[in-house]
């Protein structure tokens, strides 16, 4: 374990160059304490790790010290190798980029480890786009990457609706969620999401943007994606659900808004059953989402779906009688 942190330690300052011992040990989920343990250690072994004092000081390695890819496991080289996603980054203008680091990075692995991307490629596939739905590469993704990754100002004309809407963006990051390509960009002071394939142009500019380093991709979409699930959940309904009712409404309906009924839901009635104020979408998505339950749900209110579960009850029944 110690061997593991010691040479992450070692590729964090050669990625980074100076860090305080509160950055490496915030890096490595240690103590500071533990981080001047380490660095004396690497400075024993031979490593040359120095510090710097005052204001902007630090820990550094001595100019031009390079660690070389060694000491790898073998499930570490396969991670290596799984982390490469070829589709997207194809989609992206990216392949020839994956292919040469994949072929560097495979020259480097020690003899054993040399079939790790075989190993990977017959073990995993990732298969992104849903069901029933041909892939579609949006046709400005790859200018869109382009100035994500070199910090561009872009401007893209986005369709919303029937108009076409001119911005001028800061594009931050890429999501791919479920085939469909979404930017995170900094539009003024907000950071907004755009479906790249409503962009109908895209010019990338000269000028580049400084990044806000405190800006987290996969934090800020987590937290997008639930404020959209919750803004769809317009309308409320109050049912009783069984204890199998409950398993099969967390696997078919909402999870944001399964989660808000149970959390806000009272102890079970003496046949272990729950009622909960569940958000939905709308009364008649309400509806479906219900009768798959079957005899495992009980619509409590608004009345006007209480009547119609009534109905499609009283229909099953005549249908099977």
């Amino acid at each position: 374990m110690r061997a593991s942190r010691l040479i992450s330690l070692v590729l964090l300052l050669q990625a980074r160059g100076t860090m305080t011992a509160a950055e490496l040990a915030r890096e490595l989920e240690v103590s500071e304490r533990t981080v001047t343990r380490d660095v004396l250690a690497l400075s024993e072994a031979g490593v040359p790790v120095y510090s710097e004092r005052g204001r902007g000081g630090g820990y550094r390695l001595v100019g031009g010290y390079r660690s070389r890819l060694t000491g790898l496991h073998r499930a570490e080289a396969e991670a290596l190798f799984l982390a490469g996603v070829p589709g997207p980054a194809g989609e992206m203008g990216l392949s020839e980029a994956v292919a040469a680091a994949r072929l560097k990075a495979s020259a480097a692995l020690a003899p054993p480890f040399r079939d790790a991307p075989a190993r990977v490629r017959q073990r995993f596939h990732l298969d992104a786009p849903r069901w029933f739905r041909e892939p579609e590469t949006p046709p400005r993704l790859a200018e869109v990457a382009r100035a994500v990754w070199s910090d561009r100002v872009i401007a893209a004309w986005y369709r919303r609706g029937e108009q076409e809407v001119r911005r001028d963006l800061e594009p931050y990051g890429l999501v791919l969620k479920a085939g469909v390509w979404y930017l995170a960009a900094r539009s003024g002071q907000r950071f907004l999401v755009y479906r790249v394939d409503r962009f109908d142009r895209v010019e990338v500019g000269d000028a580049a943007f400084d990044r806000d380093t405190a800006f987290d991709l996969p934090g800020f979409w987590a937290d997008r994606s639930a404020e959209f699930a919750r803004s769809l959940l317009r309308t409320r309904i109050t049912v009783r659900v069984s204890p199998d009712g409950l398993r099969k409404l967390n696997a078919t309906g909402d999870r944001v808004g399964v989660a808000e009924a149970v959390d806000g839901a009272g102890e079970p009635d003496g046949q272990g059953w729950l009622t909960l104020a569940l958000p939905v979408e709308s009364l008649d998505i309400a509806y479906h989402q219900v009768l798959e339950l079957g005899p495992e749900a009980e619509v409590v209110e608004p009345a006007a779906l209480r009547e119609r579960m009534t109905e499609s009850a009283s229909r099953l029944t005549a249908l099977y009688r």
